[in-house]
């Protein structure tokens, strides 16, 4: 059965951590930018809805230069809100699923197509990799591996912020995603390998893992 999907990338942070200047969405790996990876993966998917903030006029004209039938939300409070909000923003009237993909984030082709290929809720788990990371922990249900909890102080795997819900769990919050699915766990884990840059040593890990995963 055909599942409509909506996919909202959140670019509106200002990514002070990683110290470039530029919104993450367009830090280059390897002289591309890294919504162009993101957008390059997505090329079959119709309903793409990208929510800017900081610098988004740079984000618009970089993303048109990619592909025009996309939409752009705006979170003019990106100074003071997480990447619910801007997922909360972004997934307004949309049906079936909707799936979010930080725009600091870069999955393996392979499993953000398998990801995305699933027509049930669920999240991106990874081996940990970034220097803050948001721990999941995971237990089986019915053969089926399911996070029933996240952490910030240890755990085996990490979130890498790749979700997807109906689009009725989608609800308004000021804060990040995984407060507002915390109330919804357990809920399906898949494994996906990915990289995600918050910090200068990440965006070194970042280059180096593209080169050796793409």
């Amino acid at each position: 059965m055909s599942v409509s999907k909506t996919i909202v990338i959140s670019c509106a942070g200002v990514g002070s951590r990683l110290g470039m200047g530029t919104t993450k969405a367009l830090v280059k790996i390897l002289d591309k930018p890294i919504i162009q990876w993101q957008l390059d993966l997505l090329k079959d998917f119709k309903d793409i809805r990208i929510v800017v903030g900081f610098q988004a006029k740079q984000v618009i004209e970089t993303v048109l230069k990619i592909r025009k039938d996309v939409t752009f939300i705006f979170n003019h409070n990106y100074t003071n809100t997480g990447t619910g909000a801007s997922l909360s923003l972004g997934a307004q009237y949309s049906n079936g699923m909707v799936v979010s993909l930080d725009g600091d984030l870069l999955v393996h082709p392979e499993d953000l197509l398998k990801f995305l290929s699933i027509n049930e809720e669920c999240l991106g788990y990874c081996i940990p990799s970034t220097e803050e990371p948001v721990y999941v922990e995971l237990d089986e249900f019915d053969n089926d591996k399911k996070v029933t909890s996240f952490s910030r102080k240890n755990g085996t795997f990490e979130w890498t912020g790749l979700l997807q819900l109906n689009h009725e769990n989608v609800t308004a919050t000021k804060g990040h995603v995984f407060e507002m699915v915390n109330n919804l766990l357990p809920i399906k884990g898949v494994f996906v390998r990915s990289i995600e840059i918050d910090t200068p040593s990440d965006y070194e890990s970042a280059v180096k893992w593209v080169k050796e995963n793409y």
